[in-house]
């Protein structure tokens, strides 16, 4: 094989590598997603004993990371939660697998026997 072709084919595979490459990582760079938990108890004790502990369990199982939570909410304006919990996911499909697989909806009809919820999720920023 003379150079020329040798170098047009390092050139073409070159390429195609760099482009097989390119596509990997903007597939990596999914944003994060954030699900906010605004949680008020009507029956603390309850909630933390038969609900809490496993809704923690339940948010590792499926990939969630807890970023905070607290029942000290202090509100800038409006009337806060009594309690609210922050969780990070890997993208939003994640924490709406979560959401929607059965083991999770059965652990919603636990905790709304001691609170009421409001689940809100958004995506964050992609990773730079």
């Amino acid at each position: 094989m003379n150079t020329r072709t040798s170098i047009a084919l390092a050139v073409i595979a070159g390429f195609g590598l760099g482009g097989v490459t390119i596509h990997t990582l903007h597939a990596q760079a999914k944003p994060p997603a954030f699900l906010i938990v605004e949680i008020d108890p009507s029956n603390p004790e309850q909630f933390a004993k038969e609900y809490s502990p496993k809704a923690q369990a339940m948010t590792r199982k499926h990939g969630g990371k807890v970023l905070a939570a607290s029942n000290n909410v202090n509100a800038l304006q409006g009337a806060p939660a009594k309690r609210i919990a922050i969780i990070q996911h890997e993208s939003m499909e994640q924490v709406k697998a979560w959401y929607n697989a059965p083991d999770s909806a059965e652990l919603r009809k636990v905790g709304e026997k001691y609170a009421k919820f409001r689940f809100l999720a958004l995506e964050g920023f992609p990773p730079k």
